[in-house]
């Protein structure tokens, strides 16, 4: 600020140079002062300016940090829900289609009587349901005498019974009549085999368990969790011991008055109807049902820490101003002894543009010794140290070991003449961050008198975002975006480092190659969606299988799996494919179209090799296990069949 008065007075005394009227004193004694006045004044009015704005802006901070967290939690609470009503819905198909099939006869209604409490999950599912096409209860796994109960006045029955719509239902919050809690309906219709209706299978929810489990994220003193469907019912809410917010019908609050105007997902702040609260939220709509949840914080609960500290800010800042103004009181005074300094900053001012010219790299100068003689103000940006606690250190400080080597040949190899540049990729120690990942661009210096190589110019960037997502990228184009397994490239090249490693090490090496029976009439019975949540859920069994840090569970292609055990031979290959097979059992997914069990099985091939007693390749391996897949197929599928017991091993082609 100083500088820039006096390279004023200094221009302003070349302008009057010309009018031998006006001499410098008497400028000193007018205008100077005046203007050192109206300095400080602008100074002061900048500092409040900048300081309310700052305060402002950090304002703005905390409300788009509350919104990311809202938007988090309702992505967490939007997913909860879907897989909620995607179990739900997985169960009413298989009922239905049961019923469908076998219809609903005494002895058929008795096995499923005892079917019931098995399709139960005792977290989310309340009670399955199951009513004639009279609304009589047949069957349920409630503990009540239903042999009098009748439900054909509920909006969903009436609903089933007066549509031929076969979907899913999720109906308005009603009181159980089983245990008389708040429940959340789902339901399907069963039809005769005429498509006359022939009753309704209903699963309910408590809304007490959305309730308890939007209890586990943290909203603050006054947020709040809801869940609601598209026309604006209260389904669930945190807070809500007493149920007096289920069922709240909202379609009138101004989220739901332009509804269909409004993104799926988006930040919403509003007043709420509920409890009168000013609040910062995130809706977010279910892709698959007709459901939203809404997460809120209370707009006051998030700006209370920063109204505490800005409050404490603005005390400092008006403390400094008044400062300032009491120090530019006692600068006009002596104004006319700072005149006598504008030749000295002008003289300076061009070696100290020359250094103060910032760069959004970090140059440096290195000599001989090694040793920082430049050290550019973007250090500080880069490395975390000013420029002055750099100067004199060694240019290698900071160097990940690993790097080390590399880049103090590179130096040696410029300051040896046999290179006049150099660029490379290396870590680099932070005084904040811990370690970045830096480029370094190196080209030597040159003596003025002698010509000889006197040093080193390094130019340095931080890479550690491009390093990430270079990162990021490699991970993705090795990783099945469906399952989240390693894809068929990441398996190929484990399987070729593994064949070697065992050849090399004399260890065996086993593969299973895992098929799920008649997918493609699953994916045709139940759709493409029930065919991906399959594939997810055999994913999730083979990554519980494939435990140790060696083994790699990999989609193989299609519904084709693949699991590689390095170090693992028959009976233990044999022990983890039927751990696989087991495990698909116990899901106890319904597959109308897999007459043997009726459930989602899979057929299993496995093989184990000697890598160092073969003379070929890994695709023998792979041959092997291939044959015994198809092998167990051709021997009634779900079953595991090991190679070499079965079919001989594979020749290796010519």
């Amino acid at each position: 600020m100083l500088q820039w008065a006096v390279k004023a007075k200094v221009r302003g005394l070349h302008r009057i140079g010309a009018n031998p009227m006006v001499t410098s004193r008497e400028l000193g004694k007018t205008r100077l002062p005046l203007w050192a006045a109206g300095f400080v004044a602008l100074i002061c009015v900048t500092i409040l300016g900048l300081s309310v704005w700052r305060e402002w802006e950090t304002r703005d901070a905390e409300l788009r940090s509350a919104e990311i967290d809202v938007t988090n939690l309702a992505h967490s609470l939007i997913q909860h829900a879907d897989d909620t009503f995607e179990l739900t819905d997985t169960i009413l198909v298989g009922l239905v289609h049961r019923l469908e099939l076998d219809g609903t006869g005494p002895d058929t209604i008795t096995r499923l009587q005892a079917y019931l409490p098995t399709r139960k999950s005792s977290e989310r599912i309340r009670g399955i349901f199951v009513y004639d096409e009279t609304g009589r209860w047949l069957a349920t796994t409630e503990h009540v005498n239903f042999s009098g109960l009748n439900n054909s006045d509920r909006e969903y029955f009436r609903q089933h019974r007066d549509s031929p719509e076969k979907g899913t239902l999720i109906g308005r919050p009603i009181k159980s009549r089983a245990g008389g809690q708040w429940i959340i309906t789902a339901s399907r219709r069963i039809d005769h085999p005429d498509g006359s209706f022939a009753g309704v299978v209903l699963l309910t929810i408590d809304t007490a368990y959305f309730a308890k489990f939007y209890e586990r994220f943290d909203f603050g003193p006054n947020g709040s969790a809801s869940l609601l469907n598209n026309a604006g019912i209260m389904l669930a809410r945190t807070r809500d011991e007493s149920g007096s917010f289920v069922g709240r019908d909202l379609s009138n609050a101004p989220l739901f008055r332009d509804w269909e105007s409004r993104p799926a997902a988006a930040v919403y702040y509003f007043k709420s109807p509920l409890d009168g609260v000013q609040r910062l939220s995130y809706y977010q709509r279910s892709s698959h049902y007709p459901l939203m949840v809404l997460a809120s914080k209370s707009q006051d609960d998030v700006l209370a820490p920063w109204r505490h500290a800005a409050a404490a800010r603005m005390i400092f800042v008006l403390g400094l101003v008044l400062l300032i103004a009491m120090i530019g009181f006692y600068l006009v005074r002596q104004l006319s002894q700072r005149q006598r300094m504008a030749q000295v900053l002008v003289a300076k001012e061009a070696n100290f543009r020359l250094l103060a010219e910032q760069s959004s790299d970090m140059v440096t100068r290195i000599g001989l010794d090694n040793r920082l003689l430049y050290v550019s103000p973007a250090c500080v940006r880069i490395t975390g140290w000013p420029a002055e606690e750099l100067l004199g250190t060694s240019a290698l400080a900071g160097i990940h070991p690993d790097d080390m080597e590399r880049v103090e040949q590179a130096i040696a190899a410029l300051k040896n003449g046999e290179a006049e540049e150099a660029r490379f990729v290396y870590r680099q120690r932070h005084r904040d961050k811990g370690e970045i990942w830096a480029e370094a661009a190196l080209h030597v210096t040159l003596a003025s008198d002698t010509g000889e190589i006197d040093g080193v110019v390094a130019v340095m960037r931080d890479m550690t975002e491009q390093k990430d997502l270079q990162d990021k990228l490699a991970a993705l184009a090795t990783t099945d975006g469906l399952t989240g397994l390693a894809n068929r490239r990441a398996f190929d090249e484990r399987l070729a480092d593994e064949w070697a490693r065992a050849r090399r090490d004399g260890t065996q090496l086993s593969l299973l190659l895992i098929d799920v029976d008649h997918f493609k009439k699953f994916n045709d019975h139940y759709g493409h969606l029930a065919g991906d949540a399959c594939l997810r859920a055999l994913g999730r069994i083979l990554s519980t299988q494939a435990r140790r840090p060696a083994d790699l569970a990999a989609r193989y292609g299609g519904e084709e799996f693949a699991v590689l055990l390095p170090n693992t031979g028959s009976d233990g290959c044999a022990d983890v494919g039927e751990g696989v097979r087991q495990a698909l059992h116990d899901l106890a997914m319904p597959h109308a179209q897999n007459p043997a069990s009726r459930l989602v099985t899979a057929s299993v091939g496995a093989a184990t090799s000697f890598p160092s007693q073969i003379a070929t390749d890994c695709s023998t391996l792979i041959a092997a296990a291939d044959r015994a897949l198809y092998a167990a197929k051709d021997s009634g599928r779900d079953r595991l069949v090991m190679a070499g017991q079965v079919v001989p091993w594979p020749a290796k082609s010519a």
